[in-house]
């Protein structure tokens, strides 16, 4: 949910220029002062996580590309292209290395691990 702010600026000033596969809307200024580039910004749909935005979007919100992407566009021009996937860090789905002790598996014994000192006797 976006803040009120954000949500009241959009209301009197943003122009929709586009949605995303996600959901999330994309908007740009109605009018713009003399000297000044447009803004741009994006309001998501649900919680507000900026790696929600597909790369074809984040061109465009960093003025990478002045145009903007459309839904009926495929968001994949080569085959070797991945689907987008948000920040999948802390969800179930995450990325633990192996040996990692939420993995269930026990770490092989390295030289960096640390030894207590023990005094000689």
């Amino acid at each position: 949910m976006a803040h009120f702010g954000t949500r009241l600026f959009t209301f009197f000033k943003g122009r929709q220029v586009g949605v995303d596969e996600f959901g999330n809307r994309y908007f740009t200024e109605r009018s713009v002062a003399k000297g000044r580039r447009t803004r741009r910004w994006v309001m998501y749909k649900g919680a507000p996580e900026p790696s929600k935005v597909p790369p074809h979007w984040h061109g465009w919100l960093h003025y990478t590309t002045d145009k903007y992407p459309k839904l009926s566009e495929p968001t994949r021009q080569h085959d070797w292209q991945k689907d987008h996937l948000p920040n999948l860090t802390g969800t179930k789905v995450r990325y633990l290395p192996k040996g990692h002790i939420l993995r269930g598996a026990t770490r092989q014994k390295n030289a960096a691990d640390y030894n207590a000192w023990t005094p000689d006797a």
